[in-house]
């Protein structure tokens, strides 16, 4: 679909993040999530929905068995909340979305038959599937005012050497170079805010923690790569990104700023996959004001409450 971003007549543009819903087979904890989802976007009517990874949960059990025997019936209904409201959304696959029985590519096309989505492959020569960045558009004039990048942070190291989880490759890192520079030089240097999107956490989200004062929790582990191929500091370089928001790890929500870039956690949203008792689902919610180098941020849980101003945490070497 061609549907183009645009910002509010007010100026704004909301974007709602929702992220590792594990939807398996549209069992009781699924309608939960979709429960969730439903409310969240009945409150903030946004412009745009953002799915940050782990959509569906194809792992297996114990015996081998798949946890989804379906993966595109339950694609479908994990996103049916958005389609049926007609909201433009995009996505990026987490490690769980194509674990077994389905592949990056099966699962794009799917998204792609929506009517609603702005998510595309992305180019075929780079690391992953769904690497796009979209413009959002002006209230009263077509000229691009802001930009979202959308990146694969993969599921898995393919490094024999590298146990653990993926992460963005550098041949992703000169795209979103490449993509940085081509749209400074169509506005004769003027460089646009941008956010960036992707699943598994950057090591800086570690790091901010460590170092600044951050707001919000952390109950587990940053799950992140044990390596990397510098996208922070071509963020740092570059000098568009103003935030990212990832997923990944469920119980943790928290948002930091390092070198002038904030690094948000989203709410994990699905209840078929592991929490905390007393850590509500929920969902994260992005305002960018036009011509503004600024965003809000909020989260709206699953009993209807928001959580404007989360609990500060000073680092241990403060």
């Amino acid at each position: 679909m061609s549907t183009e971003l645009r910002f509010r007549k007010d100026g704004t543009f909301t974007i709602v993040q929702f992220t590792d819903i594990h939807w398996k087979d549209g069992s009781e904890l699924d309608l939960q999530s979709r429960a969730l989802m439903e409310l969240v976007i009945d409150a903030e009517q946004p412009d745009f929905v953002m799915f940050t990874g782990d959509i569906i949960y194809t792992g297996r059990h114990s015996d081998g068995s798949c946890l989804c025997d379906d993966p595109i019936r339950a694609f479908r209904e994990a996103v049916s909340v958005v389609e049926q409201r007609s909201i433009p959304w995009g996505i990026v696959f987490g490690n769980h979305d194509t674990e077994n029985d389905i592949t990056r590519d099966q699962l794009m096309s799917e998204v792609k038959k929506h009517t609603y989505t702005l998510a595309d492959f992305g180019p075929q020569d780079i690391h992953g599937v769904g690497n796009y960045v979209l413009p959002v558009l002006g209230a009263n004039n077509d000229q691009a005012s802001a930009m979202l990048y959308c990146l694969d942070s993969g599921a898995y190291s393919e490094q024999s050497r590298v146990p653990g989880y993926d992460w963005i490759r550098h041949n992703q890192v000169q795209w979103y170079i490449q993509q940085s520079e081509e749209w400074k030089s169509r506005l004769q240097g003027h460089i646009l805010p941008a956010i960036a999107f992707f699943h598994i956490p950057l090591p800086e989200y570690l790091t901010v923690w460590d170092q600044e004062v951050c707001y919000g929790h952390n109950y587990e582990n940053v799950s992140s790569a044990r390596t990397q191929a510098g996208f922070f500091s071509a963020m740092l370089a570059q000098e568009d990104v103003m935030a990212t928001f990832c997923g990944h790890d469920h119980i943790n929500d928290y948002w930091g700023e390092l070198y002038g870039i904030r690094l948000y956690y989203g709410r994990a949203t699905g209840f078929n996959t592991y929490g905390k008792e007393g850590f509500p689902r929920g969902a994260r919610v992005i305002r960018l004001k036009e011509g503004e180098r600024k965003l809000e941020s909020w989260l709206r849980l699953d009993d209807g409450s928001t959580i404007k101003q989360q609990p500060e945490h000073q680092p241990d070497s403060v």
